[in-house]
C-alpha cells in the first residue's frame, strides 16, 4: 500500500521504510533518485476531519513563507502536492495520505539531560508562538474541539465516577481531584472574560516533536502540526514545562523550569500581556492536573484511551501526573517570584 501511494507523489521511488515511533499516524521515509520525503497516513479515528488538517498545514506554511527569510529560525516542513498538484490523496479506504518534505541532518531525542537542550526548547517553542503571533486565528480549523478543555474533562470524570466504584486503595486520585478540581476553569473563564485571547498553537510541544541539528545541536524544526489549531499559548507552555520538567524523582525541576520559561518568554515578550504573564503559574499547575484527571477517568472507565498494558498503569499514571502537580503547588512561590522576575 504505501509504495502505490508514494507513486501518487512521485514516479521515481528507490526504498521506502517505516519512520519514527509515533502512536498516532503511519510514517514512512519514501527515498527517491535526487531526494526524500515524509510519507504519512492520517488517522481518521483521532483526526475525522484529516482535510482540515491539511487546510491547517497550509496556511501555517504560507504565512510563514510570507516573512523575511532572516526572521525565521526554524523549518516548517512543506507539504507537497500528489503529481495531480494535490496537497493530499484519498485511498479507496477513505485514508488520506500526504507528503512532506523531510529535514535533514536532524534527529529528536527523548531524554532532556542537559539545560542547553532545555534552552533550546524554551527559545523554540516561543519563536514558534512568534512567528504565528500576527496568524488570525480565525484561518484555522479547530481540529480537535475539546482538548485542554479542563471542565470538560472534569464533568466526563464526575461521570465515570457515577458509573464505578473507587476502592480503598486507590483514593488518592480522588481524593486529589476533590481537593483541587477548583482550578480546572481557571484558563478558560479567563478566556470567557476576554483576558486571555486565542492565539496559533502547537498542541503536543513535547521532546521529541523537536529535531535538533546532529552537528550544532540547536533544534531546526517543530514537527507533528497535526494538532496546530487556535487555543491559548499557555497551554502549549504549561505542556512544555509539564513534560519538561518532570524529573526523575517525580518532581517539577525548578531549574530546567527557568531555563525553558527565560528563553521562552524572551521571544514572545513583543505580544504578551500582563495577563498572559498573570496566567503562566496557573497554567504550570493546571496542565499535570488535567492530564492526571484524564488518566484516572480512562482507568475509572477500564482504559477505553490511553495505552496500557496493565489494568493499573492509567492509575499509575494519573498519581504521577498529581504528585507532578503537588511538587508545583509547593514551589508556588518560587516559580510566581521567577515569572515575575522574567517578565
Amino acid at each position: 500500500m504505501p509504495y502505490s501511494v508514494a507513486q501518487q507523489f512521485t514516479a521515481a521511488i528507490t526504498d521506502i521504510t517505516p519512520l519514527g515511533n509515533g502512536l498516532i499516524n503511519d510514517t514512512f521515509l519514501v527515498t527517491c533518485p535526487a531526494s526524500t520525503f515524509v510519507l504519512q497516513r492520517i488517522n481518521k479515528q483521532v483526526f475525522p476531519a484529516p482535510e482540515q488538517i491539511m487546510s491547517n498545514l497550509h496556511q501555517l506554511n504560507q504565512h510563514i513563507q510570507q516573512k523575511p527569510s532572516a526572521a525565521v529560525k526554524l523549518q516548517i516542513p512543506d507539504v507537497l502536492k500528489t503529481t495531480a498538484g494535490q496537497d493530499f490523496f484519498r485511498d479507496e479506504h477513505s485514508d488520506v495520505w500526504r507528503a512532506l518534505s523531510f529535514i535533514t541532518d536532524s534527529e529528536s531525542i527523548n531524554t532532556l539531560d542537559n539545560l542547553e537542550i532545555a534552552a533550546q526548547v524554551g527559545f523554540a517553542l516561543g519563536h514558534f508562538h512568534c512567528l504565528v503571533s500576527d496568524l488570525n486565528p480565525e484561518c484555522l480549523h479547530d481540529t480537535l474541539p475539546s482538548f485542554h478543555i479542563a471542565p470538560d474533562y472534569l464533568h466526563q470524570y464526575q461521570q465515570a465516577l457515577t458509573q464505578t466504584t473507587v476502592f480503598p486503595e486507590n483514593t488518592y486520585c480522588a481524593e486529589f481531584i476533590a481537593q483541587y478540581q477548583h482550578i480546572t476553569a481557571d484558563l478558560e473563564t479567563a478566556k470567557q472574560q476576554g483576558l486571555l485571547k486565542l492565539r496559533i498553537t502547537h498542541g503536543d510541544p513535547k521532546l521529541d516533536n523537536f529535531l535538533f541539528d546532529k552537528h550544532s545541536g540547536n533544534i531546526i524544526s517543530l514537527i507533528d502540526l497535526d494538532t496546530v489549531k487556535p487555543a491559548l499559548v499557555h497551554y502549549d507552555i504549561g505542556d512544555c514545562l509539564r513534560s519538561c520538567c518532570h524529573n526523575a524523582a517525580g518532581e517539577f525541576d525548578m531549574a530546567v523550569c527557568e531555563v525553558i520559561l527565560k528563553n521562552y518568554l524572551h521571544e514572545v515578550r513583543a505580544f504578551f500581556t500582563d495577563h498572559d504573564y498573570a496566567y503562566l503559574y496557573p497554567a504550570i499547575r493546571l496542565i499535570p492536573f488535567e492530564l492526571g484527571l484524564r488518566f484516572y477517568t480512562d482507568y475509572l472507565q477500564g482504559n477505553r484511551y490511553f495505552k496500557v498494558t496493565d489494568d493499573q498503569k492509567n492509575l499509575h499514571r494519573a498519581i504521577a501526573q498529581f504528585n507532578l502537580c503537588a511538587s508545583v503547588m509547593q514551589q508556588e512561590t518560587v516559580i510566581k517570584q521567577l515569572i515575575s522576575r522574567l517578565a
